[in-house]
């Protein structure tokens, strides 16, 4: 044990010589989450708010026409405009403003919709009335009626998504009025007075969060980067861990350490019980800048559904697991060349696939099945399963003990190494 002490003692001491380092470990993370956090919880907040600016040229100036504007209009998601400096806007002209990005979309309705619509649907009510028998001469010299097409010119940079929810949207609204109408020439043709159908709909959607033990939570853009970007901040301290190890190599401390009667697995357990300390710091302070700091920067304030004491054991086994990799890369590396960059680059590559900058399900498929072997991705979901879902220490159990694993691997390989590259 006195042996562990005084191995712990030393990495206090050398990290105690580059404070201005500490302080940047410690700021970084924390200037991110805050920058990060206003940023998306500005877009996410404003979502409901902002109104896309579309084209609307209405040639058919009738009841379809005009339901489809009042629908949109009724979304509070669109803003539609057809002139200009008080002038109507062509088709043409609105090609050249949405090709330009000026405006997200143009829709055209095309002359005589309505019309042409209530003729089609005319003509199938009294081909069904002939089928029955009730109205043999309704078929005598029909016009035939071609489709019609509203068209919809997009924004080159519009999402597919977000054009399918617009076709979606209009043709969920054409289906509707041509239903109305067909009752309503069902009706016509049948002279019954008053409604004979009933219009209203009978299957609508009914949205449920899922919630546990009668609590309910809404994840927000806090509640995603306090535990993503402290995850950050625990595995960007691989970066002066792995440095500190090959300035002991270069400086000439670790072969004194060689010689004195200490083992390697102790040299390893001073770094680990200071470094995964400074990872609990960072994390203790990322919370706090939740709980304390975003209220008063007009952001949500950081909740926990679940239990503080299973939010700590995630982040200790998260700590662990970076200080593996870090006591892997520093035992391999043999200059702070080689340790520094691989060790930034590991570092942001491992949370760009984990899940800290973009949610896993907005990634390709392919990008979902890599995102399971990095640790952070572990991490972040260990941590929701607390945070979000409530989740009890049998829930976290699998991304804790892949974390452990991880750190455990990561140590043997070290000795491994360490021991087969000493070895004369």
């Amino acid at each position: 044990m006195y042996k562990l002490w005084i191995a712990t003692y030393k990495e206090f001491l050398l990290l105690k010589r580059d404070l201005g380092g500490l302080v940047v470990l410690f700021l970084m993370p924390l200037v991110l989450l805050i920058t990060v956090t206003l940023i998306q919880n500005s877009s996410f907040a404003n979502v409901d708010s902002i109104k896309i600016p579309i084209i609307l040229i209405d040639n058919d100036v009738d009841e379809l026409s005009k339901s489809i504007i009042s629908n949109l209009k009724g979304t509070n998601t669109f803003e539609i405009f057809s002139e200009i400096d008080g002038k109507p806007i062509d088709e043409n002209q609105a090609n050249d403003l949405v090709l330009k990005g000026k405006y997200q979309m143009a829709i055209i309705i095309p002359k005589n919709l309505t019309a042409n619509l209530m003729a089609k649907v005319s003509q199938n009510v009294d081909r069904i009335l002939s089928e029955m028998g009730m109205d043999e001469n309704s078929l005598i010299n029909q016009p035939n009626i071609k489709p019609q097409q509203i068209k919809l010119y997009f924004d080159p940079a519009s999402h597919l998504s977000f054009k399918n929810g617009v076709k979606n949207s209009i043709d969920k609204m054409v289906s509707k009025i041509e239903s109305q109408t067909i009752y309503s020439t069902f009706q016509n043709e049948l002279e019954i007075e008053g409604e004979l159908f009933d219009n209203s709909s009978f299957i609508s959607f009914y949205e449920i969060n899922t919630h546990q033990k009668n609590t309910e939570i809404k994840p927000n853009s806090v509640q995603h980067n306090v535990p993503a970007w402290a995850l950050f901040a625990i595995f960007f301290i691989i970066i002066p861990l792995s440095i500190n190890m090959v300035k002991e190599k270069n400086q000439g401390t670790f072969i004194r350490l060689k010689t004195s009667p200490i083992s390697y697995l102790t040299t390893i357990g001073g770094k680990v019980l200071v470094y995964l300390s400074i990872c609990m710091l960072q994390f203790l302070l990322m919370l706090l800048v939740g709980f304390y700091i975003f209220p008063h920067l007009n952001l949500p304030e950081f909740t926990i559904n679940g239990s503080y004491f299973l939010l700590l054991i995630v982040a200790i086994f998260s700590g662990l697991a970076a200080i593996g990799f870090g006591i892997l890369l520093g035992t391999v590396s043999t200059t702070t060349e080689q340790s520094a960059p691989f060790g930034a680059t590991s570092v942001v590559l491992l949370a760009a696939i984990g899940g800290v900058w973009i949610p896993i399900f907005a990634m390709p498929k392919f990008m979902q099945i890599l995102a399971k072997i990095s640790p952070m991705n572990w991490g972040l979901n260990g941590f929701y399963d607390v945070i979000i879902r409530n989740g009890s220490f049998i829930d976290i159990l699998p991304e804790i003990s892949l974390l452990g694993l991880f750190f455990i691997i990561m140590v043997i390989i070290s000795i491994y190494y360490d021991k087969v590259k000493n070895t004369v």
